[in-house]
């Protein structure tokens, strides 16, 4: 697994998903597994709700070349194609060039990531503030963008190299599935630490010492997301900070 390549993406969301809602984008987008995980920008592609396929045919007078923000994998299409044909399209050749991609299913399966609540209830009403009129593009863009940070840090909870260790410890082998952290229970004054700890405090320390590697930032995006993956495995705990 790539270094970096997971932890590297978690930082925003994806836009492609949001401009075109192509399911196979989210994969893409993601990280680690090997490959760079790229997210597709389609200039003056108009989203629609086709599903055809676009073939990479030559350059033509009307055509529009689409790039992947990997900056290899490209496509010529014509001006007003559906954005979900473009996307399809692209990510169909991303995939045949990194055929190992899946990450992002592959990590669900193995390690029973707890899914984002489900937000449908909110769908049609209105949110002045921020949303306007919420739509299904918005739930599942909440959706999908959330379980995606928690994904990519079961990854990273998993994987001693990421984490730095220099004795190939990971998180899971003393927490199988993030078990007995109790997130909910935090801050809460930590013997080990001598002082009230954050999450993110007890995180570092495990790291510095079962994990024997070094601390993470707090806006490290290993570090975020990490934190999103304990908190979603305690999904339906009550919170009760200071507990022991």
């Amino acid at each position: 697994m790539n270094k970096y390549a997971i932890t590297r993406d978690v930082i925003g969301p994806s836009l492609l998903v949001a401009v075109l809602g192509a399911a196979s984008a989210v994969a893409a987008c993601g990280g680690g597994g090997g490959a760079e995980r790229p997210a597709a920008t389609a200039g003056q592609a108009n989203g629609g709700a086709g599903a055809s396929t676009v073939s990479a045919s030559a350059l033509a007078p009307e055509n529009v070349e689409v790039l992947l923000c990997d900056g290899k994998t490209k496509l010529s299409v014509a001006q007003g194609t559906p954005g979900t044909a473009i996307a399809g399209s692209l990510m169909a050749e991303w995939m045949r060039k990194n055929p190992n991609a899946n990450w992002e299913a592959e990590e669900r399966e193995r390690h029973t990531l707890q899914p984002a609540a489900d937000n449908a209830g909110l769908i049609g009403q209105i949110d002045g503030h921020t949303y306007g009129k919420i739509t299904a593009q918005d739930v599942a863009l909440w959706k999908t963008e959330t379980e995606r940070v928690a994904t990519a840090g079961s990854a990273v909870f998993h994987d001693a190299e990421q984490l730095g260790s220099t004795i190939g410890v990971s998180c899971d082998m003393c927490h199988p599935h993030a078990a007995n952290t109790h997130p909910e229970t935090y801050p809460k004054f930590q013997a080990q630490l001598g002082r009230v700890a954050l999450l993110r405090d007890m995180i570092n320390w495990c790291i510095e010492h079962p994990v024997r590697g070094k601390a993470l930032a707090s806006d490290d995006p290993r570090m975020r997301s990490m934190e999103a993956y304990i908190l979603a495995q305690r999904k339906g705990k009550t919170l009760e900070y200071g507990k022991h």
